[in-house]
């Protein structure tokens, strides 16, 4: 039997190209990555690693990242990749929650001296040679991989999945963004997140295609691979502002980008008028939604004809997936009004890691999880993110969504980007509080921009006041951090 699809493929079709890595240069067939997956779980195990051990990794994007991943899961101990940007007493923290058996790095993390170098399970050297290639041990129910959220408010969450959530989020990736074995991904996302690993490994591999691994994006490198014929890639997925650098290159060429299957656009809203512009120049942009404790959830069909029907629609979701829409009260809400998005499929977590106080608050003894995330659907399946819950604020005794407003001045003529908070106020409860990030220096009037309101929103949702500032705080997966940002307005 199999170990996992890298090891199905390399039965199927050992010469196919599974793998390169554009950093390196390196390239593996589906039989020569088996091979190395084999050879790294087999190394694990000369490591005394046992099953439920922890493996952290602190490197860039590599084919070896991905490797060890599937090593990990062949062995049955729990990847835990770790973000890089993070400052060192921070992943010293994450390090001592996780308790690891092993800990590698690369040379281009932060020097934490605890590190193995990646390199001596990825290369192997002499002692490798007499080791035979660990085939593996298939349990879909152990947990397979931990990822530390990025912590946009209170401490970061370890989001534990098993093998039977992540095989399910790429099955939904797959289908919801046309993946098949001629598929090429571009994989430059960091694959300490969801989007990385999951989104675009998993994916790929998955159906029998072929990763290209970048060591990280740069606007003009990137685009370089995506526009490049001899390299047809199909996929590319990463959050809207590294999607609207590319159009801001010097000599952008649209039309070098229109072989592609799917552009996907999420972790953070894409302004529809964005999307609109690249399904004008003929390139399928689409946007999706999905967590680290869901993997991909909803995605927009790979139709520009579809998109234009539902502008600012996050997609359609596939069959293994339940949703319910509900209100303050926990009751279903009509079609079209605005609650909270409860999901159950066999793709969702199974909790935060020694976290059962949280756990239980996320889901519910049916196995519904709680999203945090303000939805509505139509009649046709099709959802639009609203907002955070944590993000709305009450004013005056109205909800308000800041996403609403942020997306009326998504088009606003010097403004690079924006946000609103909600902050304290002695006459309505809380206000809204807008920070804007202008395209040049002296390119925003903060009285016109709320005279530009007033014409659009309702008088409770236009913000009692507006800051001018130099950047947004964001994760490193560039996930706003609103709870900094409200810190700071406050």
């Amino acid at each position: 039997m199999q170990a996992d699809v890298i090891a199905l493929h390399a039965r199927l079709a050992p010469g196919r190209l599974a793998a390169r890595d554009l950093t390196s240069g390196e390239r593996w067939s589906y039989a020569e990555l088996d091979a190395l997956v084999g050879r790294m779980a087999a190394q694990l195990l000369a490591e005394g690693c046992k099953e439920g051990d922890r493996v952290c990794l602190l490197a860039r994007n590599s084919v070896w990242f991905a490797a060890l991943h599937y090593a990990c899961a062949r062995t049955g101990t729990i990847f835990v990749p770790l973000n890089w940007r993070l400052a060192n007493a921070e992943l010293e923290t994450l390090l001592v929650r996780a308790e690891p058996a092993v800990f590698l790095g690369d040379e281009q993390g932060p020097a934490l001296k605890s590190a193995v170098p990646m390199r001596f399970f990825a290369d192997f050297g002499a002692k490798a040679a007499s080791q035979r290639p660990f085939s593996g041990r298939h349990k879909p129910d152990n947990v397979s991989l931990i990822l530390f959220t990025s912590g946009t408010s209170g401490k970061p969450k370890g989001v534990m999945l098993t093998e039977r959530n992540l095989q399910l989020s790429a099955v939904n990736f797959t289908v919801l963004t046309q993946v098949d074995q001629s598929s090429t991904f571009l994989c430059d996302a960091p694959m300490f997140h969801v989007m990385g690993l999951v989104a675009n490994v998993r994916a790929a591999l998955f159906m029998g295609g072929t990763i290209l691994v970048s060591d990280g994006f740069k606007v003009d490198r990137t685009l370089g691979w995506l526009s490049d014929p001899e390299m047809a890639i199909t996929h590319y997925a990463g959050v809207p502002q590294m999607m609207e650098s590319f159009r801001r290159q010097p000599g952008f060429d649209v039309s070098k980008l229109r072989h592609m299957t799917a552009l996907v656009t999420g972790g953070a809203p894409h302004s529809p008028a964005d999307i609109a512009a690249w399904l004008e120049d003929g390139v399928a942009m689409t946007s999706g939604f999905g967590m680290s404790e869901t993997g991909t959830v909803f995605n927009m069909p790979c139709d520009a004809e579809a998109v234009r029907a539902k502008p600012g629609s996050v997609g359609v979701t596939t069959p293994w997936v339940e949703v319910r829409v509900v209100d303050g009260a926990g009751e279903n809400c009509p079609l079209g009004s605005a609650g909270e998005m409860l999901l159950r499929g066999e793709n969702i977590t199974v909790g935060y890691w020694r976290d059962p106080d949280v756990t239980a608050k996320a889901i519910d003894p049916e196995g519904w999880f709680a999203t945090g995330d303000i939805v509505r659907m139509d009649e046709d399946g099709f959802c639009w993110i609203l907002d955070r819950k944590k993000d709305m604020f009450i004013s005056g005794g109205e909800n308000v969504y800041p996403a609403e407003i942020e997306g009326v001045l998504s088009d606003y003529p010097g403004i690079a980007e924006c946000a609103v908070v909600g902050v304290a106020d002695p006459q309505w409860g809380e206000v809204g509080h807008l920070a804007i990030v202008p395209a040049s220096k002296g390119a925003v009037d903060a009285d016109a921009v709320l005279a530009f309101l007033r014409e659009k929103l309702a008088r409770y949702k236009v913000p009692k006041h507006v800051s001018v500032v130099d950047a947004l705080p964001r994760t490193a997966t560039g996930k706003l951090q609103k709870a900094n940002l409200r810190k700071t307005l406050s």
